[in-house]
């Protein structure tokens, strides 16, 4: 716009610049670039691993030896369809009430 051809040796011209749609529509290109693959690296794995967890929860029972989130081994002692509890037995008459959502991982 405010900057003139210039001319690498004499008698050769430079190639010239993208007019304002070309520019707008080649930025546009590369967000839309930058967009899909946020999604594909971000976005689609974590919710695969989202869904994951959820199956894993949701396929839970009682007497299944469970990881919580901040470490604690037990055994689910209580669980219930509509709730977002889980009542873990720990061993030495122990019961803890834990969420579901903080259960990582059923052990064997």
């Amino acid at each position: 716009m405010f900057i003139s051809a210039a001319y690498a040796a004499a008698g050769t011209a430079a190639a010239e610049a993208p007019s304002a749609w070309e520019a707008f529509a080649l930025n546009m290109l590369l967000i839309v670039i930058m967009v899909l693959l946020f999604y594909v690296l971000l976005i689609k794995p974590q919710q695969k691993r989202l869904r994951k967890h959820k199956e894993m929860v949701d396929a839970m029972k009682k007497g299944d030896k469970v990881l919580t989130a901040g470490g604690l081994i037990g055994h689910v002692h209580k669980i219930t369809k509509d709730s977002d509890e889980v009542v873990l037995d720990m061993g030495g008459n122990v019961k803890l009430t834990v969420l579901r959502s903080t259960i990582q991982n059923i052990r064997n």
